[in-house]
């Protein structure tokens, strides 16, 4: 699994860097990524969503105000 932190990074930075790393995995490697809730998680997820890239999305907000991403690479 590849971990990518990207709570306190800007839009459209988070996005960027979530679709570079999704990229560099093999089909069916899981991509663990952190971000802040609010825009970034939305925009984020909003652009993975029906991307032929991702198998599988699981968003699951955090005790801490962040949200935690398990995309499994298609």
């Amino acid at each position: 699994m590849t971990v990518l932190d990207l709570r306190g990074t800007p839009c459209p930075l988070n996005f960027i860097r979530t679709r570079l790393a999704l990229e560099a995995l093999a089909p069916g490697r899981t991509l663990q990524v952190w971000l802040d809730a609010g825009e970034p998680d939305r925009l984020v997820v909003e652009s993975l969503q029906g991307s032929d890239q991702v198998k599988q999305l699981e968003r699951i907000p955090q005790i801490d105000g962040s949200v935690q991403l398990k995309i499994i690479r298609g």
